[in-house]
């Protein structure tokens, strides 16, 4: 192999995994071009969380809204799937690491995905208001156009625990004061309103906005993209499951299923019965 082949064979090797994240050397390490010792003590987490996902850091109000929104989705007690599995995985001898990845994994579209699905609605409903002007009809308009489509949910509204989810207010309150300083322009907060207001008035019961509708106006105002709110919702209720994965781990107990053994689920087969008799000669 020619120098000029192995000089090229060293270019692509160096190009396998370009990254504009991190530049790492020995006794040297920046992120996004910020030396680490400049960041470690000088900013949160969340500052961290934008730098990496944006590649620049977020004003201090940013970052306030942020960490605000990560907060209220870091729990929602043993009945939530992704925080059973932890604690189920301990109980089956699996380390931390090995039951945060099993909580992690369920955290899909269906217990996981809402955030992610509301902002996707979200901007649909600020495309169809570009035409028209007016949020509520476009809310309305986009609505009936999913359930004619065969949507039932509306993600980000309603709650099967809390008739009204008492996460999604305190938040609000950030957003308007948010809005109020200029931190961000509001829009999406008035697209969430917007649709509240239209499943008040279309459906039987109101169907307030839950955690997710609120964390998509949050996550929506400050610029990210609806697959990152899914990461970013993943992000907060890592706390969690390491939370009851480590308590698990503490309070010990062996293979614990969904529910005591006292308790018995519900069999919906038939009867206990016997056998019948059989033919046991095999067909030549």
């Amino acid at each position: 192999m020619s120098k000029t082949e192995d000089a090229e064979l060293l270019r692509k090797a160096s190009d396998w995994w370009t990254t504009s994240i991190i530049d790492i050397h020995p006794g040297r390490i920046a992120i996004r071009g910020y030396p680490i010792e400049q960041l470690i003590g000088n900013v949160g987490f969340a500052d961290m969380i934008w730098l990496m996902l944006r590649g620049e850091l977020p004003t201090r109000a940013q970052s306030s809204l942020l960490e605000a929104a990560l907060v209220p989705g870091v729990d929602h007690g043993p009945h939530a799937p992704s925080i059973a599995i932890s604690r189920m995985a301990v109980s089956c001898g699996l380390p931390v690491n090995g039951a945060m990845a099993s909580a992690v994994n369920v955290l899909d579209d269906v217990h996981g995905g809402a955030g992610q699905q509301c902002m996707e609605l979200y901007r649909e409903i600020e495309a169809e208001a570009d035409a028209a002007t007016h949020l509520p009809q476009a809310a309305a308009r986009v609505l009936e156009r999913r359930r004619a489509a065969g949507d039932k949910i509306v993600p980000g509204f309603g709650h099967r625990f809390h008739p009204v989810d008492p996460r999604t207010e305190p938040l609000f309150a950030l957003v308007d004061r948010a809005v109020a300083g200029g931190v961000i322009e509001g829009r999406y907060a008035r697209i969430g309103r917007a649709v509240e207001s239209v499943l008040r008035t279309s459906r039987s019961r109101p169907i307030p906005m839950n955690i997710d509708g609120i964390t998509a106006v949050v996550f929506c105002e400050l610029g990210f993209e609806p697959e990152l709110g899914r990461g970013l919702f993943v992000l907060s209720r890592s706390v969690g499951i390491l939370a009851h994965a480590w308590e698990q781990k503490q309070q010990g107990g062996r293979i614990k299923g969904p529910m005591p053994k006292e308790i018995d689920y519900r069999y919906a087969g038939p009867a206990r019965r016997d056998l019948p008799e059989r033919d046991n000669t095999h067909p030549q």
